[in-house]
């Protein structure tokens, strides 16, 4: 089955308008086994920006990798035919997508760390009010499941990006970001959206969204694939660092549009 617009409804756009989230179901249904494959092939021979994201002594294994679509055939498979791009179409109101990147988190049993609470955007040289990411567990899942606070895509300045472990801040300018906030803490000031969901359901959160998931403790894998895009009004910025990911050598200027020799078009609007 094809992906399209006929898969999300007009309430699904709305929510994901204003809340910055919104949850699919079985969006990738018809993909499960080529992302798990593309997973298995992923892990066997990781990229240069992948990292197991634990301390030494830690239980399990976090790892992640991103940017390796174009090498792994499985997961250019799916994001050039699977349809999804129609879909991010919609959500976002916008007549073209493109695609940024790919992202895989593998959180196997056992893992207690979490993935921080965080938003996308400031880490990226892209920026807009047209973006989506899709994240899709290819396990189903409970605790370990993607969350995100509701319109926290609509706050007046970006969330100041940290390490992951670490916990150093990314950029220098402090001023320029608001502090990290802790939604469980002050669950009467943020409402904090997640849902169990199977393999192949999907999360489409835009890029300003603050969003994190707690660690693994169950006894199942959780394999997660991600896929970054934008639309018409997303163009690149300099940041006062270097960004994650870095795409050196880019060429591009503050207020373009991203090249599309690099991040190709996948969908235009008839």
């Amino acid at each position: 089955m094809m992906a399209d617009a006929a898969t999300i409804s007009q309430s699904q756009i709305d929510s994901f308008q204003a809340d910055g989230a919104v949850l699919i179901r079985a969006l990738f249904r018809d993909w499960i086994e080529v992302i798990r494959a593309g997973i298995e092939r992923n892990l066997a021979a990781p990229g240069p920006y992948a990292a197991d994201n634990l301390e030494p002594g830690e239980p399990g294994r976090f790892f992640d990798d991103y940017c390796n679509w174009q090498r792994i055939p499985e997961f250019e498979e799916v994001i050039l035919h699977s349809g999804v791009g129609q879909v991010a179409a919609s959500l976002m109101r916008s007549r073209q997508v493109q695609v940024f990147h790919d992202h895989v988190l593998v959180k196997e049993p056992g893992t207690t760390r979490p993935t921080p609470w965080h938003q996308d955007s400031p880490y990226y040289f892209v920026d807009g009010m047209q973006t989506v990411s899709f994240w899709s567990p290819m396990d189903p899942v409970d605790d370990a499941t993607l969350r995100c606070v509701a319109a926290s895509h609509r706050w007046d300045k970006p969330v100041l990006p940290v390490r992951w472990l670490s916990e150093e801040n990314f950029y220098p300018d402090e001023d320029a970001y608001l502090p990290l906030p802790d939604p469980d803490a002050n669950p009467d000031k943020y409402r904090v959206l997640e849902w169990k969901m199977a393999p192949g359901d999907a999360v489409a959160f835009h890029f300003r969204t603050l969003h994190g998931a707690r660690g693994n403790t169950s006894t199942t894998r959780r394999r997660a694939f991600s896929l970054r895009l934008v639309g018409d009004d997303a163009h690149y910025v300099t940041r006062p660092g270097r960004t994650s990911p870095p795409f050196p050598g880019h060429g591009m200027q503050d207020g373009e549009r991203l090249r599309d020799d690099w991040f190709p078009l996948l969908y235009q609007r008839p």
